[in-house]
C-alpha cells in the first residue's frame, strides 16, 4: 500500500553549471510529494499524516521555504533536491511497517521529477 502527503515552498536558486536562463538567480513555488510504502500497523495506518507532516516540516520545509536553496545544495536542480529531501527523510520516517518509496518534486506546475527508492539502490 502507498501514501503521500503533499507539501509546498517558495525558494529562490540558480543552476550554476548549466548555460540557459535557470543559470540566472529566479524563485519558483516548489510542490513536494512524499509517498510511503507499507502495511497498516495494529492501529490501522502505514503512518500517522500528521506525524509524517511534522517530520517533513521539520526536516524539510523548514530549511527550504524561502531559502536560496543554492546555500543548502550545491547545484539545485529538481533532481538534486529530490535527492537531498531523499537523504534527509528515508532514515527518520522508516518504520518497522513501512519505508520512503517516492519523492516527487514539481518546479512548476507541469514539470515534476519522481525519485524512487529502486533509483537510489540502482545508482553507481
Amino acid at each position: 500500500m502507498l501514501i503521500s502527503k503533499d507539501f509546498k515552498f517558495d525558494a529562490a536558486h540558480n543552476l550554476v553549471h548549466y548555460h540557459g536562463k535557470c543559470e540566472r538567480l529566479h524563485g519558483h513555488t516548489y510542490r513536494l510529494r512524499i509517498v510511503l510504502e507499507g502495511e497498516p500497523d495494529s492501529e490501522g495506518m502505514i503512518i500517522d499524516f500528521i506525524d509524517l507532516k511534522n517530520i517533513v516540516k521539520d526536516k524539510v520545509i523548514s530549511r527550504l521555504d524561502h531559502a536560496y536553496i543554492n546555500d543548502i545544495i550545491p547545484q539545485p536542480s529538481a533532481e538534486n533536491i529530490a535527492l537531498w529531501v531523499w537523504h534527509e527523510l528515508e532514515e527518520i520516517v522508516k518504520r518497522e511497517n513501512c519505508c520512503l518509496y517516492e519523492v516527487h518534486v514539481w518546479e512548476t506546475e507541469t514539470s515534476c521529477v519522481i525519485l524512487r527508492r529502486s533509483d537510489i539502490s540502482c545508482r553507481r
